[in-house]
């Protein structure tokens, strides 16, 4: 028996944004969708306007999958994940651990389709899902404030300028053609 499918079905189990008062709880397994579909809208944007050449479907799989170490490790804040440097590199190797077990969970047969999807250290593609990544939590925060709750004021702040400092055309496209969107009412869209 293997258990993997299982186990990863359980990533609704695991809540982000755990030291903030949220209206809206979030988790792993919701957020991974929001990055897939911003993951795989910078692959298309990135092609269709910057001469990419990135698999939009690869995009897709890599969002899906990118916080599934967390079923694990749960999803620590990120001031204490970078508190230091020691801690970041001790919290990067219980990821890794987490992630090897979960992959032995898989058939051996199936492993290596699922490792290129679960383990993406130097792989230069993965920084469009670093990306989505980053405008999902901006997102957040927006939707957030939109409901009244402040606390996340400084998140947003902190986030947009990540954002803007990024140097990636794709993220600045979809910033200024997209992002403004998600801070309207369903009128203002409709």
């Amino acid at each position: 028996m293997h258990h993997f499918f299982a186990y990863i079905s359980r990533m609704k189990h695991i809540k982000r944004w755990g030291l903030m008062r949220n209206t809206q709880e979030e988790n792993i397994k919701e957020h991974s969708l929001d990055v897939a579909v911003i993951a795989h809208a910078l692959a298309v944007i990135k092609n269709t306007y910057f001469g990419g050449q990135v698999s939009p479907e690869r995009m897709l799989a890599l969002g899906i999958y990118h916080e599934v170490g967390e079923v694990m490790t749960g999803d620590l804040a990120t001031p204490i994940k970078y508190f230091n440097p020691k801690i970041k590199k001790a919290y990067g190797e219980i990821e890794e651990m987490a992630l090897e077990k979960i992959l032995r969970m898989l058939p051996e047969e199936m492993q290596g389709e699922y490792k290129k999807y679960l383990f993406h250290e130097g792989n230069p593609e993965y920084a469009l899902v670093k990306a989505a990544d980053k405008i999902c939590a901006y997102i957040k925060c927006v939707e957030e404030i939109k409901s009244g709750n402040m606390e996340f004021e400084k998140a947003k702040n902190n986030i947009a300028a990540d954002l803007a400092a990024m140097q990636a055309p794709e993220v600045q496209f979809f910033i200024e053609k997209f992002l403004p969107s998600y801070a309207l009412t369903l009128d203002e869209l409709n």
